[in-house]
């Protein structure tokens, strides 16, 4: 089961978790704290939900550090880092390594809570995406190697005729095919069809 957006925050500072946090929940917004990157990573799994706040600068794995592991790990959500007045070079490597945003210490509390709310909402279109990847994914991977050439063949604009002079194999036999495809990958037309391939193609 999916577990319930939040707010992971990520600081090796405990008042500054803690404090963050308590702010977070007298706003409506659900928030876990971790006092590592370590320790978020250790939970961490491909259901994990919400957006990332943390430090740019922790001992044993910096935010940025943090930031390429859960990427690597295939994980798109949101991430902000806290930075302190000192660390504006370090927060702009962030955004090169992929940042939503960076907010310096000593934040405005409602500045916070804004961005969060952002981040928060770009991770549940995010979730909701990967949902939707997911599901077409599962619906190709019902097609054999000929379908899959089919498609790839439609997708390209290419007409029956075309396709079965490439695939050696009839006109006739082209138009189960699609018939099938649209069956197997429970599209409502060829273009619908289509639109599916190329935007699992552009995921």
């Amino acid at each position: 089961m999916p577990s319930d957006p939040a707010v992971h925050i990520i600081d090796d500072d405990k008042a500054v978790r803690r404090s963050i946090a308590f702010l977070l929940s007298a706003n409506g917004l659900p928030a876990r704290i971790y006092d590592s990157g370590r320790s978020f990573l250790d939970m961490l799994d491909q259901d994990v939900a919400g957006c990332i706040l943390c430090d740019v600068r922790m001992p044993g794995m910096d935010g940025i550090e943090l930031m390429r592991a859960v990427r690597g790990l295939g994980v798109t959500m949101p991430v902000v880092v806290m930075t302190g007045h000192a660390d504006v070079a370090m927060a702009v490597q962030a955004m090169k390594a992929g940042a939503m945003d960076f907010i310096e210490k000593p934040f405005d509390d409602q500045a916070l809570l804004a961005v969060l709310r952002q981040g928060l909402e770009r991770g549940q279109a995010e979730g909701r995406r990967t949902k939707r990847r997911a599901a077409i994914e599962e619906r190709l991977a019902r097609l054999t190697p000929r379908e899959r050439q089919v498609l790839e063949l439609v997708a390209s604009g290419k007409q029956n005729k075309i396709i079965a002079h490439e695939l050696g194999i009839s006109p006739r036999t082209v138009e189960v095919h699609r018939a099938n495809l649209i069956e197997k990958i429970e599209a409502k037309s060829t273009s619908d069809l289509i639109a599916l391939f190329l935007e699992r193609s552009q995921a």
